[in-house]
């Protein structure tokens, strides 16, 4: 085994990090079959389904409805008036890619969708090892790649949902920005706006990031030996546009929905059905927290949590990201905090905090504590599919969503 592993250890980074991803989405594949074995009576297909039906549930059948008949031209309302699912939830990028490759090869579309999610998992591994390298040696950021690799909610990267790809644009963006090639990250950035949303922390991140960069050009004295040269006029004018882009590309599909549906509120109101109510930015969290932990708690529940984050964020190995990967997971859950509804959902919606696998990874050497994570991580994998992939009705109809 020890050898195996020390003949592992000389291949290249690349092969090493599909390696680690290819057995960590086996395992995954495992664990879905699994399941499906024990999934009943469900609104898609019949009990004890094969591998394939079992992944293109949930949100993969949107995605598969926007790859066969596009956008509605018009919100879908009931007899009050009041908007409906529709697709405009979900965002283009994912679905024409699908369509495309169904196109070109004939494939069946639910497949062409599963293929280019699988596709882009693996691309947004090899970007994040190459990411956390900027940060820390080879061994260090394969133990990233590994946690990444295995988070609880990582099977979703298998699955034909927009997160795979997402992920790929997202790391591919935070890595041109570490190295200052803020031109080269605007398309890959608008192209991430379209794939799902993250462009409202995205350009929060970069604002904040240039409005740091710019009080640093003013503080010499407080850079270390070790960093960067402080930025040129011609790198922080390179932010500036990216600032600027990213705000646009922010605003882009909201702006797609208005002008196809002739609603300017198409996107809003399309998002805010499956809430239940309107959108109330911080408002949720309370609402849940008063939920779970009672009207006393409940209140306080959003500033603790608020409080933990901090913590956390201020922590030795969270600091040794550095500026441009803390400051991401900052605004990433700023706008969390201000816009999600939490509820089941929520755990997926924290895979681009990515970066902290590589603190994970910083806290501890130990083959104990490491092995540990990832049993750890690849058993509420087993919760996680278990409990929300499969359906199981509630006793009021329907089920928690994954």
């Amino acid at each position: 085994m020890g050898s195996a592993a020390a003949r592992a250890g000389l291949w290249p980074w690349w092969a090493q990090v599909a390696c680690v991803y290819t057995a960590a989405r086996l395992v995954s594949a495992c664990i879905f079959m699994a399941a499906a074995l024990h999934q009943g009576v469900n609104p898609w297909f019949p009990a004890k389904p094969d591998y394939w039906n079992f992944i293109n549930i949930w949100d993969a059948r949107w995605y598969g409805e926007v790859l066969r008949n596009g956008y509605p031209s018009q919100l879908p309302v009931d007899d009050g008036g009041n908007v409906q699912e529709n697709a405009w939830a979900f965002y283009a990028l994912f679905p024409m890619l699908g369509r495309a490759l169904s196109a070109m090869t004939g494939m069946d579309p639910a497949l062409a969708l599963t293929v280019i999610a699988m596709a882009a998992g693996l691309g947004a591994a090899l970007v994040v090892y190459r990411l956390f390298r900027q940060k820390a040696a080879h061994r260090t950021a394969m133990w990233g790649v590994v946690f990444f690799s295995t988070f609880p909610v990582a099977a979703v990267l298998q699955v034909p949902y927009a997160e795979s790809l997402n992920l790929l644009l997202l790391a591919s963006a935070l890595l041109l920005v570490m190295q200052r090639r803020y031109l080269w990250a605007m398309p890959v950035v608008v192209l991430m706006c379209l794939s799902r949303p993250t462009g409202v922390p995205f350009a929060a991140m970069a604002g904040g990031l240039l409005a740091y960069r710019l009080w640093e050009r003013t503080r010499p004295g407080i850079r270390r030996g070790d960093e960067a040269p402080a930025h040129s006029g011609r790198d922080l004018l390179g932010l500036a546009g990216l600032t600027a882009v990213s705000g646009l590309g922010a605003l882009m599909w909201p702006a797609i929905a208005w002008a196809v549906t002739g609603d300017p509120s198409a996107y809003t109101k399309t998002e805010t059905v499956w809430r239940g109510h309107d959108l109330v930015p911080f408002k949720p969290w309370f609402d849940t927290g008063i939920q779970l932990f009672g009207p006393a708690l409940g209140v306080l529940a959003p500033f603790i949590f608020v409080a933990a984050f901090g913590l956390v964020m201020t922590s030795s190995p969270v600091a040794a990201l550095g500026t441009e990967l803390r400051l991401w997971c900052v605004c990433y859950m700023g706008y969390l905090l201000v816009f999600l509804h939490p509820q089941t959902s929520t755990f997926r919606m924290l895979l681009p905090l990515f970066p902290l696998a590589l603190s994970a990874a910083l806290m501890s050497r130990s083959r104990a504590y490491r092995g540990t994570v990832v049993t750890m991580f690849v058993l509420l994998q087993i919760v996680w599919i278990v409990w929300l992939w499969a359906w199981a009705q509630l006793p009021g109809g329907g089920d928690y969503p994954p």
